[in-house]
């Protein structure tokens, strides 16, 4: 298996516009952060995780020839704008791409692309497939998928764990039950929006003590805002199986 994540960084991205902060300032391109999402490679098969506003701009630069399918975390704008822009693979494959989604972002999904739920579809509207998902383990194209529900503030997201690898992103909250299907996971990749409290984001400490509990081998933090700081400086910070995620970064499992 092998991931990458296509962009690291919160609802507005870094930098941020009008913002003139260090990190926003930064030249460093560890600082430079799209907003999140992951390709995963695995048995052979291309899925991506979210389409966020910047997903054309993310493919384009990973260089990404195909699309088996999409999962979706939840609904937030920052995860769904971009799914328009899957039409390229449509024209590449001659197929649809099948979506898997919870009914609540299905039913979001429907309002913001309803030109794609259409009856009598406009010629070259995205060609999708959608599969409602919910907390059972699901199947991908033959790839096991196992769901874990955490909360957004009030709002259920979704994670997916495949083999060894759980990815989290958009949470303030995990329920032992949830935690326990993470547990023996080699890699786990967590949001720290960051150091200071959030209403529906883990804070850097309270991401690590998630981590903690769950001993993965290595663990990544992702959906960083400017508020945590220097990628370089936080880094130093860290324990030394832990490590803050940036763009186009690649893990092999």
């Amino acid at each position: 298996m092998q991931v990458r994540f296509l962009g690291t960084g919160t609802s507005q991205g870094i930098p941020m516009i009008a913002c003139s902060c260090e990190v926003c300032a930064s030249q460093d391109t560890r600082d430079q952060r799209l907003r999140v999402s992951m390709h995963i490679q695995v048995q052979g098969k291309s899925f991506i995780i979210d389409t966020g506003p910047d997903f054309r701009q993310q493919i384009l630069r990973a260089g990404i020839k195909r699309v088996d399918a999409v999962l979706f975390t939840h609904e937030h704008k920052d995860h769904t704008a971009g799914l328009d822009d899957i039409r390229g693979f449509n024209f590449a494959q001659q197929s649809a791409i099948p979506l898997y989604a919870r009914a609540q972002v299905i039913e979001q999904l429907k309002r913001e692309f309803a030109y794609a739920f259409d009856e009598n579809k406009y010629p070259g509207v995205p060609e999708i497939d959608v599969y409602e998902i919910d907390g059972q383990p699901f199947s991908v194209q033959g790839v096991q998928v196992t769901p874990i529900f955490v909360k957004h503030y009030f709002l259920d997201v979704l994670g997916f764990r495949f083999g060894d690898f759980t990815y989290i992103t958009d949470a303030n909250f995990i329920a032992d039950e949830e935690l326990e299907k993470i547990k023996g996971s080699k890699i786990l990749v967590i949001n720290a929006l960051r150091k200071t409290t959030h209403i529906s984001h883990f804070t850097l400490d309270e991401a690590l003590a998630v981590i903690a509990q769950v001993q993965p081998e290595q663990a990544y933090i992702t959906h960083i805002s400017h508020m945590m700081g220097l990628h370089d400086s936080v880094q130093q910070e860290l324990p030394p199986n832990v490590f803050l995620a940036y763009d186009g970064l690649s893990l092999s499992l």
